[in-house]
């Protein structure tokens, strides 16, 4: 048996950083590109005449297919590796991003959004992986979060940077400048990343066996609650900073575009931090379950309280405990990791990525339909967004919960 003679320090300094790095360039351009719609939103009413539901449309068609890209990428991922995936896929973004600063009517911007979804669809994914398989084990939770903390550059990029960008130009201006910004991290991405399979790994034979890989990941029994979680979790907080911050803002309690900013540059600053505090704080299996069905109780507590108390301090004060509570979302990516074998830990880490994305799309479809349906009924078309996610984190922290989960050895 060989010891290593290697220091802390030395350990420490030979993991790939530099990689890492690179890889969180482009996770952030991809929060980025989720959660534009709070800043654009305007803009976009104005030039295109869009209705409420139809802002929510634009925002999930981005998630939409986000998430149903996550079964290439998972399969691309076992057959091709990580740089090939990443490599091929990204300049989907880049050209979503183009098509969007050129965009003459709305079917169009539609269609760049879609590109883009899909162009970003490994950023979060091949992180994971790349942590997965680059550093220690024990590592993985606090590690990851800092991945995720640092994506949340792309959060501030559009808080008060892009909002006094658009506010000076147009929110074509916005998108030409993460056009630009996509193509560097590329470059760097090319540069730096060179993984391919994990060490070890057997490639599947054929497309057709890796595909029945997905398959039988439905047909264990703690996959349904890791689901339905991870369709309401993260999305509702994205929901809300991406989508409906700047009109809940600037509509229910008058504020102007630059004073939306800063709240959300609070918020994306706040929320820089707390998944590595999570993944640091991490209790290991025996409670994380627990932690993680109180953190979803607590943000339906307080998308309740926002609903029901039309106070901009209380809406200021709601977003910052969300920004908080939603770091915890990096304990459902430990939680999966332990929940499957090796063998299909990377489909596995697919399917609940695409999950989350998917419920991007559906929890900002179904926040549009509340608004208006809200607004029909004489009431606060926030108030109905808000209740309605509220709710949907009730039930994904309830099924969570009760369906079977992998029992603690």
């Amino acid at each position: 048996m060989s010891v290593s003679n290697e220091s802390p320090a030395e350990a420490e300094a030979s993991l790939p950083w530099p990689t890492l790095l690179t890889l969180i360039s482009a996770f952030a351009l991809s929060q980025a590109f989720r959660s534009v719609t709070a800043m654009m939103a305007t803009g976009l009413q104005q030039e295109f005449g869009l209705s409420t539901q139809e802002l929510g449309l634009f925002a999930a068609a981005f998630a939409f297919a986000f998430g149903l890209t996550q079964f290439a990428v998972g399969i691309a991922l076992d057959f091709y590796g990580l740089r090939r995936t990443w490599l091929y896929t990204f300049p989907l973004a880049i050209l979503g991003a183009l098509i969007s600063t050129l965009a003459p009517n709305f079917p169009v911007l539609l269609m760049g959004q879609a590109l883009i979804g899909m162009g970003c669809s490994p950023a979060f994914v091949v992180c994971t992986l790349f942590i997965a398989r680059r550093f220690p084990v024990k590592r993985f939770a606090a590690v990851s979060g800092t991945a995720m903390g640092l994506g949340g550059l792309g959060l501030i990029l559009t808080g008060t940077p892009l909002a006094w960008l658009i506010d000076l130009s147009s929110w074509r201006t916005g998108f030409g400048v993460l056009t630009g910004l996509a193509c560097i991290s590329w470059l760097l991405v090319h540069r730096q990343l060179h993984e391919g399979l994990a060490p070890h790994q057997q490639r599947p034979p054929t497309l057709s066996l890796a595909l029945r890989g997905f398959g039988a990941l439905f047909l264990l029994p703690q996959t349904w609650g890791i689901l339905m979680l991870a369709l309401v979790s993260y999305a509702s907080f994205l929901t809300l900073r991406g989508l409906w911050l700047g009109p809940l803002l600037m509509h229910r309690h008058d504020m102007t575009l630059v004073e939306t900013g800063h709240v959300a540059l609070l918020v994306s600053l706040i929320s820089l931090f707390t998944p590595a505090l999570f993944g640091h704080l991490d209790p290991g299996p025996a409670r994380r379950r627990q932690w993680i069905v109180r953190a979803a109780m607590a943000m339906a507590l307080v998308c309740g309280l926002m609903a029901w108390v039309p106070s901009p301090w209380v809406a200021v004060g709601g977003m910052v405990a969300l920004a908080v509570i939603s770091g915890a979302g990096i304990l459902q990516y430990a939680n999966v990791r332990v929940s499957y074998s090796a063998e299909i830990g990377g489909r596995a880490m697919s399917v609940f990525t695409m999950a989350m994305f998917l419920g991007v799309a559906i929890v900002q479809s179904l926040s549009g339909f509340a608004a208006s349906w809200s607004t029909a009924l004489g009431g606060d078309p926030y108030s109905g967004v808000l209740v309605c996610i509220a709710a949907l984190l009730v039930l994904g922290a309830m099924a969570f919960r009760l369906l079977p989960a992998v029992p603690l050895h």
